[in-house]
């Protein structure tokens, strides 16, 4: 299985957010801090902003922050907002292939449902939680 860097790069971001949620954040200073490609993560901030997980505002005081609580942001929400469908066989979803064996198709079924339970099961509060018991 393969993750995009789009999706690793808009989840990381995110998560730097969730950590700071009393003032914005500067592109940046994001991406020299997630080690992210400054051009690249415009473009997934874009993204986000367009979806409602972050916010923006120009100027001096301006930055990003995220759009609702970290909470309530499920991972499965910033794969779809960056990536589109989670999983897809060729571009196409596991039964849109009328050629593709029904045993094959359950299996790329499977692992979707699988991924989407652990994606929709995560928050990004629960990366923040995570970094903080990783750091004691």
């Amino acid at each position: 299985m393969r993750i995009s860097a789009k999706a690793d790069y808009a989840i990381r971001a995110l998560a730097a957010l969730a950590a700071e949620p009393d003032r914005p954040l500067v592109c940046e200073s994001i991406a020299a801090d997630e080690h992210i490609p400054f051009r690249f993560l415009k473009a997934v901030l874009r993204d986000l902003r367009r979806a409602g997980l972050v916010r923006s505002q120009r100027g001096c005081e301006g930055g990003y922050w995220l759009g609702r609580p970290a909470a309530a942001i499920t991972l499965a929400e910033v794969v779809a907002a960056v990536d589109g469908e989670l999983l897809t066989v060729h571009g196409e979803g596991p039964d849109d292939d009328p050629g593709r064996a029904p045993a094959v198709a359950a299996v790329w079924r499977e692992i979707r449902a699988r991924t989407e339970e652990i994606l929709t099961g995560t928050t990004v509060a629960d990366l923040l939680y995570a970094n903080q018991g990783a750091a004691r």
